[in-house]
């Protein structure tokens, strides 16, 4: 009798373990949250926001200044075949001088050497042009024939004494040397000739052509007393 109830009493388990329920889902864990990523993200899109902006009020502040195309030496000028307009940003901190300026540039000097390609500041110009130790500028006043043709400015060039047979300026036998063709300078700058292309110059065919030449201190005088009698002649010497 009690190996029956006992038998029975087991009979109403069951064998197989409990199997959970299809609908459930085993738990995700919850995302992780990065502000710091974020802040990056918006400091990102105001930065270019801000840079869009200064580079559209940089574009609206723009003026057209005078840049510098072919080398000008110490002592030259600019003029309008020398020169170009370009347009940049406009800076108080640089002295740029604007194109509206260059009829009053064209009355300076360089103070030395100005490179080919860059934008002139006023820092470069002035009323005398510093001119190097043993040199020294002479200012000459040609008729067609005594310089060559296309000479401008930053030529190099030879200075000749010339005079006409039977020139009545020299009548003493000492003046012989002087009437004779001679070199007076062999080689020097020219650093101011007129371009034609000049507003308000008139064109070299119809007057004297007035050239400032760059020369050794030592032959100075010569050259100028040569000019003052119309007796100098350019030519054009290797160097150019």
């Amino acid at each position: 009798m009690k190996i029956q109830e006992r038998t029975g009493a087991g009979a109403g388990r069951s064998a197989a373990p409990a199997q959970p329920s299809v609908g459930d889902r085993l738990p995700t864990p919850p995302r992780e949250r990065k502000p710091a990523l974020a802040a990056l993200a918006v400091l990102l899109i105001l930065v270019g926001a801000l840079g869009a902006t200064m580079l559209v009020l940089q574009a609206g502040d723009r003026i057209e200044v005078v840049k510098v195309t072919q080398p000008i030496p110490a002592g030259g000028s600019v003029n309008s075949s020398n020169t170009t307009s370009v347009m940049v940003a406009e800076d108080p901190d640089v002295h740029y001088i604007e194109w509206s300026q260059l009829a009053q540039l064209k009355k300076l000097k360089a103070v030395s050497a100005i490179p080919a390609g860059v934008v002139a500041v006023g820092e470069m110009f002035g009323d005398e042009a510093g001119v190097e130790a043993g040199k020294a500028t002479v200012g000459l006043s040609l008729k067609a024939g005594q310089y060559p043709t296309g000479i401008k400015q930053g030529d190099t060039v030879a200075a000749y004494r010339v005079t006409s047979a039977g020139g009545s300026s020299n009548s003493s036998s000492g003046s012989s040397s002087a009437s004779s063709n001679s070199v007076i300078v062999d080689s020097a700058r020219v650093t101011y000739v007129p371009s034609a292309k000049d507003s308000g110059d008139e064109l070299v065919s119809s007057t004297n052509l007035a050239v400032t030449l760059t020369v050794d201190s030592d032959k100075a005088a010569d050259l100028a007393q040569a000019a003052s009698n119309g007796e100098v002649a350019l030519v054009q010497v290797p160097g150019n």
